[in-house]
């Protein structure tokens, strides 16, 4: 396997699918090697949080 062939393949992808693609690639090169126990911080990146753009807003709005 190459570095090229990689790249060969990620040209086919369609650009709808690259944020999905990006986010693999982030999540394989974030990996650990070995066993080691991933930390907190590692685990809190992961998170996605599918909202309106105003989601903060509306929390800090209900909590007053």
């Amino acid at each position: 396997m190459t570095k090229e062939l990689i790249k060969a393949e990620i040209d086919r992808v369609d650009e709808e699918r690259l944020d999905e693609l990006y986010d693999l690639i982030r999540t394989f090169t974030r990996g650990k090697k070995g066993k080691e126990k991933a930390t907190l911080m590692d685990r809190l990146i992961e998170i996605k949080i599918d909202g309106p753009e105003d989601f903060a807003t509306r929390v800090a709005n209900l909590t007053r």
